[in-house]
């Protein structure tokens, strides 16, 4: 075999493994883009579904205000969304800003659907507990009954309003007036009721709603006293009932039927035939 012949296989060889060598290279480095490129799409894919999860977490997520310095201990739970809590040695009952619960000790009224669930979640929560308050102008100091209207925070800064309403034992509740956390209350709302937990539940899917009509034994006649100081009652049918309001720290009282009104010297509105 000729020197020729030999060199001319040797080259053939080193061309082919040169070329193999580069192709080698040359897929190598697809499958490395097209692997990145797949991870890439899938990190597309799931990022909205993360940052919306993250943007509800947030959204449900209140902290007391770093300026709250003084807490309260909570003296007694009335029910879900009222409670006395000691304040410069006075017991003062607030009514939680945001929330309602359903009804348990409202004599005009029968007890509501959880409303028991209720009123014993939040004495599971707060009863001899101590308190953080946040009052906020936009609702005023006190309500129509004299109760302070106040946030409560729980030690850890945790928003008990809101854990109530996200957990379904109490339903969002604008009085009048936008206020400070209706955003997230509402955002809490719906998470509830779109995952029926609590009293958007089967639990309370088929009561109907408390009757509006007069009932003798449902303690609906308001006893007001005006401004001549005459003590006069109105029936849920009188013409004045709706927007009478009663003040019982000024002696005003409601009445379950009309004997007893006026046994105790009231006398019917003139409106009310």
């Amino acid at each position: 075999m000729n020197k020729n012949l030999i060199f001319k296989i040797f080259l053939c060889f080193l061309i082919f493994f040169v070329v193999f060598f580069l192709f080698s290279i040359y897929l190598n480095k697809i499958e490395k883009v097209n692997t990145r490129t797949e991870k890439t799409e899938k990190n597309i894919d799931i990022l909205p579904e993360v940052k919306k999860e993250t943007e509800n977490k947030q959204n449900f997520s209140i902290k007391a205000p770093s300026n709250l310095k003084e807490k309260y201990k909570v003296v007694k739970v009335i029910d879900g969304d009222t409670v006395d809590v000691l304040i410069d040695g006075k017991v003062e009952r607030l009514r939680l800003i945001g929330i309602n619960t359903p009804e348990t000790l409202d004599p005009r009224k029968p007890v509501e659907c959880f409303g028991i669930e209720a009123s014993n979640k939040a004495k599971e929560l707060l009863t001899d507990k101590y308190v953080f308050l946040e009052s906020d102008p936009s609702q005023g100091e006190r309500d129509k009954y004299q109760r302070l209207l106040r946030y409560v925070f729980f030690e850890n800064g945790e928003s008990f309003n809101l854990q109530m309403i996200q957990e379904g034992f109490a339903h969002e509740y604008t009085y009048d007036l936008p206020y400070k956390y209706q955003i997230q209350y509402k955002e809490a709302e719906k998470y509830a009721r779109e995952n029926k937990i609590g009293l958007w539940g089967d639990i309370c899917a088929n009561v109907s709603e408390v009757p509006k009509t007069y009932n003798e034994n449902t303690c609906s006649i308001k006893g007001n006293i005006n401004t001549k100081g005459e003590k006069i009652y109105h029936l849920p049918f009188c013409a004045s009932y709706e927007k009478t309001v009663i003040n019982e720290t000024s002696g005003e009282r409601y009445f379950c039927t009309e004997e007893e009104a006026l046994s105790f010297g009231w006398r019917r509105a003139l409106n009310c035939d």
